[in-house]
């Protein structure tokens, strides 16, 4: 139908990626360290500081000798003003008369651990990288309780965490389980996202397994979601599959989900698969973002056959709004249009998206199809405006510039 035909560019569904990466991680980080100063945590730290029956040993495996973690009578006063002030919720007071404490002569290991993890405490939210100093002095003087002393170093790795200082943040982790042998599912899966966003995706998929089977039906399904992602991310599309097909199964509706799995298909070559679960959304009336239309219109026109199939996708996502009309969609349009033999309005597209076009290889293609249908005048025109946008083959735009007619 043409003289020299336009090139097709693959149109790569590259935006249909995971959802549960970077920021998702990092909020199982957050959402960690948002505890260790809430209610029930200021509760536990007033709790901790009265007489009470033998506490249940939360590590009872640990190596560390238990020490006696008490307060002296002589600093029992001082103490109890830094208690008040973080149940008062003010790290104005807490910070200070903490201070004082750890700087105190005659204070003991406890008081001075205590006083930094109150420190700590008081200023999780505020200023994680003064909270982490204090967490590492309270580990440091190795004054508290076993429970308190594992959990601080629990809490202080995941804020290394969260100040982006993964292998750090791993390191405090992979001691606490060295020296607790703890199995605890939460320690594991919080090992298991610092070794993901350490890219190190073996070691993130054996914790977090070891995590899901020791919690059972209790796991955290972001557990699920963060074990999916080291599978994609380490070249095992099957397994991740697996998960997201199970889980899926159980929230069917999930839309997160879908686009996951859809996303683990396509990985997988399994195109066809990724195809009809968004053909699915489609018809639930899912695709609600300009991304969703055009991950769906790009699979099918970069399957030879089902262009028509992509031209009805973006008409439908331009009719509802969803997608723009720029040059993205104007390429597609123009190209699908073109290999369903629909000159005109291929054309008609392809004049829209060159202007807008970051190069003149739209121009070019444009310069294409109009020489192919015999309007010489105006392929000369577009050849013109490819070589002054600048692209890859100029002597292709100098052949049609040089045509006689």
């Amino acid at each position: 139908m043409s003289k020299s035909l336009p090139v097709r560019h693959a149109l790569g569904a590259a935006v249909l990626a995971l959802f549960l990466t970077g920021a998702a991680t990092e909020t199982f980080a957050q959402s960690a360290a948002e505890a260790f100063s809430s209610r029930k945590s200021r509760k536990a730290e007033k709790e901790a500081r009265q007489e009470q029956p033998k506490v249940e040993a939360k590590y009872p495996d640990a190596t560390r000798e238990e020490p006696e973690a008490k307060a002296s009578a002589k600093l029992s006063k001082d103490l109890k003003k830094i208690f008040d002030a973080y149940e008062e919720g003010d790290s104005a007071k807490v910070v200070p008369l903490a201070d004082e404490m750890i700087a105190n002569d005659k204070a003991n290991a406890y008081e001075r651990s205590i006083a930094a993890r109150l420190a700590a405490a008081s200023l999780v939210g505020e200023d994680d990288a003064k909270a982490i100093a204090y967490l590492q002095k309270a580990v440091d003087t190795n004054g508290l309780s076993n429970n308190e002393h594992y959990d601080s170093m629990l809490m202080l790795g995941q804020l290394q965490m969260q100040a982006d200082n993964d292998v750090q943040g791993l390191a405090t982790l992979d001691k606490l389980v060295a020296e607790t042998k703890t199995t605890d599912p939460v320690v594991q899966a919080i090992r298991g996202n610092a070794l993901y966003r350490l890219e190190r995706y073996p070691e993130a998929i054996t914790a977090l397994r070891q995590a899901i089977d020791t919690a059972g039906a209790e796991a955290d399904p972001q557990w699920q979601q963060l074990l999916m992602a080291a599978y994609f991310d380490s070249d095992q599309a099957g397994e991740a599959a697996k998960i997201a097909e199970a889980a899926l199964a159980a929230n069917p509706d999930d839309k997160k989900l879908q686009m996951n799995l859809a996303s683990i298909y396509m990985q997988a070559g399994q195109d066809d698969k990724a195809v009809a679960l968004l053909e699915k959304m489609r018809a639930k009336g899912q695709l609600t973002e300009e991304r969703d239309y055009r991950n769906l219109y790009a699979l099918y026109l970069n399957s030879e056959g089902h262009e028509k199939d992509g031209i009805a996708v973006i008409k439908e996502g331009l009719d509802k709004g969803v997608l723009k009309p720029d040059y993205q969609t104007y390429v597609a349009l123009g190209q699908a249009y073109y290999f369903t033999d629909q000159p005109a309005e291929a054309i008609e597209n392809y004049r829209k998206a060159a202007p807008l076009a970051p190069d003149g290889e739209t121009y070019l293609n444009l310069a294409r199809i109009l020489w192919g249908e015999g309007q010489l005048g105006e392929a000369k025109q577009a050849a013109q405006k490819a070589l002054d946008k600048g692209v890859k083959k100029p002597e292709e735009a100098r052949k049609i510039l040089a045509q006689k007619g």
